[in-house]
């Protein structure tokens, strides 16, 4: 590539989509995953300055794996919990919706409601609404128009 890095990830945006694809190939050496345009955008710009200025160290990639490690307990699928929006083991969320209320309760591993076990508070809302909700959102844990 004679294209400067900079010049290389400014192409990116204006790039069509079969073009950031071909990019992926290239740089990856697979397929393209099923992304939107931003996703690709942004991972090829990352890969784009690695392979020029080099990736993370190992001594930093060890570090983030021993971290993993200490936080999961060595079961990757708990990484994507997020913790910090969880309600306290116990908890019981109350919601009225078309005026009856529902009650569900946190447990260690999801929720409960009505008795029966929950994994997530989509779920349940799922349940009481018989629509797809954000559970956060429905209970009031978190306000729609609030990114984060």
């Amino acid at each position: 590539m004679t294209d400067t890095v900079l010049a290389q990830l400014a192409a990116l945006k204006a790039a069509p989509i079969t073009v950031l694809k071909q990019r992926w190939r290239d740089l990856f050496e697979s397929e393209p995953p099923p992304y939107n345009r931003r996703f690709l955008e942004h991972r090829l710009a990352y890969r784009i300055q690695e392979l020029t200025y080099g990736g993370l160290k190992p001594e930093t990639l060890k570090r983030l794996r021993e971290l993993a490690e200490e936080l999961d307990g060595g079961h990757p699928k708990q990484r994507h919990r997020s913790v910090k929006d969880r309600p306290i083991v116990g908890t019981r969320l109350i919601r009225e919706w078309q005026g009856v209320e529902y009650c569900v309760t946190v447990r260690d591993e999801g929720f409960e409601y009505q008795g029966r076990p929950y994994k997530s508070l989509s779920a349940v809302a799922r349940a009481i609404t018989g629509t797809r909700w954000n559970g956060l959102v429905f209970f009031g844990l978190k306000n729609q128009r609030v990114a984060r």
